[in-house]
């Protein structure tokens, strides 16, 4: 989008603008972080890292705002960065930004990102793909992964002995224990769409093309065979109505297997919405997960204060205080670097099933933007109809 060309684009993008600019705290050194993502995602560092932060720094005020769950989040601080650098103002109003991995790469590709990674001291306690490639865009250097929010198979163990390890040995099972198996297709939840991409990169070939590219959109005809044994394989499974469907009918053994967001699988269990015994396991060669990302707006009015802030939330200790314990979710930087911050019992919980080596070794970014626009489109004409 050319804010320069297109007027009522431009009024669009500089009410937003309007919308977004955030209170100024008086007498104080003000970082403004703005985050996409849920109500938690606010309240966390609202809540939680800004007081932190303003006590390891007296004289700083740290002010949260946020911009909606999901890409349409990661959107609205996109469209503010873009008026501003098309206003060519000299700062910009966010000096920390939360965001997803599509928008994220468009904004490095866009010149609307710092490079600052390698200026943190937390920045090489991270070697996960997620952290150099955005839906294959090479963003490395300008993001810190925040979490990284990791999709498995769940299972009740009463009801499987033997969970499947593989794609193929899951593709075996469902043959042998009809409806036993349940995930949500592509349209109710993205734990589905994860599986679907997962199935593709054992069966359709290249997995590291899609995850990769280059884009070659002659690519989709070469799945037409694993996408067959897709369309086969659905016929033994139960199709739920969503990521807590998926969750409810594991509760009630209504299923005895089906693809989770982990975070979501151990909240629910915290809560006694599932059984303590369940189990999850990472299918290999691989399930997507994606993270969220910390960035530095490329004009920045506080960007030494920025990074600081960055390197002060990957810390080891914050990610398993905050992110690990406060919300089951993986840790941005690489789990080894939480052993010992984390009292035994979280550990066990979060690293008992999906170890850290399972994690490197399994742990797949979703493929990149016009490869995972290509599967939804082929499951569609191939799967379902």
């Amino acid at each position: 989008m050319s804010i320069r060309t297109n007027a009522p684009r431009m009024k669009i993008a500089w009410a937003l603008a309007a919308s977004l600019l955030l209170p100024a705290a008086a007498g104080a050194q003000t970082l403004n972080v703005a985050t996409a993502g849920d109500q938690n995602m606010v309240d966390y560092i609202k809540d939680y890292l800004g007081p932190m932060f303003e006590k390891a720094n007296p004289g700083v005020k740290v002010v949260a705002v946020g911009t909606g769950p999901g890409d349409s989040g990661s959107q609205k601080i996109y469209e503010k960065l873009s008026a501003q650098k098309g206003a060519n103002a000299d700062n910009w109003d966010f000096d920390v930004i939360v965001a997803h991995q599509k928008m994220s790469g468009q904004m490095v590709s866009e010149g609307l990102l710092a490079k600052y990674r390698e200026k943190i001291a937390t920045g090489s306690l991270v070697t996960s793909s997620t952290a150099s490639n955005a839906l294959g865009t090479n963003v490395d250097g300008f993001v810190m992964p925040m979490f990284q929010s990791q999709t498995a198979i769940a299972y009740n163990p009463d009801m499987v002995k033997a969970p499947p390890a593989t794609y193929t040995e899951l593709r075996e099972w469902v043959k042998v224990n009809p409806k036993k198996f349940g995930y949500n297709g592509i349209k109710g939840g993205m734990s589905g769409v994860a599986f679907t991409a997962g199935w593709v990169y054992a069966f359709g070939g290249d997995a590291e093309k899609l995850m990769k590219g280059p884009y070659d959109a002659a690519t989709k005809a070469s799945w037409d065979a694993a996408l067959g044994e897709l369309k086969a394989f659905n016929q033994n499974v139960v199709i739920t109505p969503g990521n807590a469907g998926t969750l409810d009918m594991l509760n009630r053994g209504e299923i005895a297997m089906g693809p989770v967001w982990v975070d979501m699988f151990y909240t629910w269990m915290n809560d006694g919405k599932l059984p303590p015994t369940m189990k999850l396991k990472l299918l290999s060669p691989g399930m997507p997960g994606q993270p969220m990302y910390y960035a530095v707006p490329a004009k920045a009015a506080q960007p030494d204060l920025a990074a600081k802030f960055i390197a002060m939330a990957t810390s080891p200790q914050v990610q398993a205080d905050g992110i690990v314990k406060k919300f089951n979710w993986y840790p941005g930087i690489d789990a080894k670097y939480l052993q010992g911050k984390l009292d035994d019992a979280t550990w066990k919980k979060l690293f008992s099933d999906l170890t850290p080596d399972d994690l490197s070794k399994n742990a797949k970014p979703f493929p990149i933007a016009p490869y995972f626009n290509d599967i939804l489109e082929s499951y569609e004409k191939k799967v379902v109809n």
